[in-house]
């Protein structure tokens, strides 16, 4: 049984040593012990009953341990709760994680390029160096995949955060304590995460394991072209196998495991039938009615590719992945959305492995140019023509799911709008909420 410390990195074996090599002899895999009865199990490897069902039960045991929510905190006074979550430099920001990214779990950011998850994820190695609650008082580690640690940015964030700029000379973060390495291929992550981390982790006073980006090797891996299928499959296996490796490493370090991701455009299926509007309860799920929006509603635009009619949007069976993965991508809860979808990369099965996921979103701020000196000439440019150019970009930040926080609502309703800074990310204020905010006070 070849992959039972793949699964369970932690299993102890020692405990069950007789029994392994007859096992392995037959070739069994831990879903076979799993799915087949004790007593056939026994027939095949000739092993005592009694002694196979506490090594089953011992799985069972590990799994459930696996699995297992983060403890809620006790009623006691502040200073004894240990902290859950690391900060985000962000008051606003941590409101809307619910604290902030919460420890002994897989938290991934998944957003275009440019929308901010290497922000997010420099922001983080300095916050768990501070104190509790905004820290943890320990030092992180860096896995780049891509480019090395932004050093410069880091320094920036330093001099210019609001957050750090009236904190001790003894509690404030330095980049000596963050360690970083940069894997370029996915043989040399593999060998650094198995072998290097834990080493690290158990020499080093360690609270936070970043990995930027998680999608980056596999991609180059994988993504060929040829045997699509196989290898597949077996990047399949290899995210079972990586996820089991980071959850492991959080439950029994105490720290928070974060990734960045990246996104790809989703392309849905064109045979997906259109339902009336009174056919929904028979053909899509209650979910996909409870989220479709009162017709009415609908916003009006003058892109005829966007334009529904009155019976709404497609409506796809309520087992097809295009339906169930609006509620865990980040994309395509609203029906009535009029930007590009994406998908996170690595697919389903690296959403089954992750405990969070925060989608980020940009969308571009249009404006008219300004003039820096009059027309000379009579024919000269003239922009009141209504020719518009990318002046600034607006950013905001979703929760999909979590342990820990309550999801935000479909679209972009709730999302927490941010903007990058010179000292980190900060949140922008909402002027609805301002404005209900005064007239409730009148």
């Amino acid at each position: 049984m070849t992959d039972l410390l793949q699964i369970l990195p932690s299993f102890p074996t020692t405990r069950f040593a007789p029994l392994l090599p007859s096992i392995e002899q037959n070739g069994l895999t831990t879903t076979d012990l799993l799915a087949q009865h004790p007593a056939d199990i026994a027939k095949q490897t000739n092993l005592p009953i009694l002694d196979l069902k506490r090594f089953i039960a011992a799985i069972h045991a590990s799994l459930s341990d696996d699995i297992k929510p983060l403890p809620e905190p006790s009623p006691s006074s502040p200073s004894s709760v240990a902290p859950t979550t690391i900060s985000t430099l962000d008051h606003d920001l941590d409101v809307a994680l619910g604290g902030g990214v919460p420890l002994g779990c897989i938290t991934e950011f998944a957003g275009e390029s440019g929308v901010g998850k290497t922000q997010f994820l420099l922001s983080l190695c300095l916050a768990v160096q501070l104190p509790p609650p905004r820290g943890l008082g320990k030092q992180a580690l860096y896995v780049s995949t891509e480019s090395g640690l932004a050093t410069r940015r880091l320094a920036q964030i330093l001099a210019a955060s609001p957050a750090l700029r009236h904190i001790d000379v003894a509690d404030r973060p330095s980049l000596d304590n963050i360690l970083s390495t940069v894997t370029p291929d996915l043989e040399s992550q593999d060998h650094i995460l198995n072998y290097q981390v834990p080493v690290i982790l158990s020499r080093h006073n360690v609270g936070l394991l970043v990995i930027d980006s998680v999608a980056a090797n596999y991609r180059a891996e994988f993504e060929r072209q040829g045997t699509h299928g196989s290898n597949m499959a077996a990047r399949s296996t290899e995210l079972v196998r990586l996820g089991a490796l980071l959850r492991d490493l959080a439950r029994r370090h105490g720290l928070a495991v974060v990734v960045a991701n990246q996104v790809a455009d989703r392309f849905s299926s064109p045979a997906i039938p259109r339902h009336p509007a009174g056919s929904l309860s028979s053909q899509g799920s209650p979910l996909a009615s409870r989220s479709m929006p009162p017709p009415g509603s609908m916003p009006a635009t003058s892109s005829p590719i966007n334009h529904y009619s009155d019976e709404g949007p497609p409506v796809p069976p309520a087992l097809l992945l295009d339906h169930q993965q609006r509620w865990f991508t980040g994309w395509g809860d609203d029906p009535y959305n009029m930007h590009a979808l994406k998908n996170p990369s690595l697919g389903l099965v690296w959403s089954t492995q992750i405990s969070c996921r925060i989608a980020l979103f940009k969308r571009p701020v249009y404006g008219r140019p300004r003039r820096v000196a009059p027309p000379i000439a009579a024919d000269d440019y003239d922009d009141s023509t209504g020719t518009q150019t990318l002046q600034n970009w607006r950013r905001w930040m979703k929760v999909v799911f979590a342990p820990h926080v309550q999801s935000s609502s479909q679209g972009l309703q709730d999302a927490a709008e941010f903007e990058v800074t010179m000292g980190g990310l900060k949140a922008v204020k909402s002027t609805k909420g301002k404005k209900h905010s005064t007239d409730s006070k009148t």
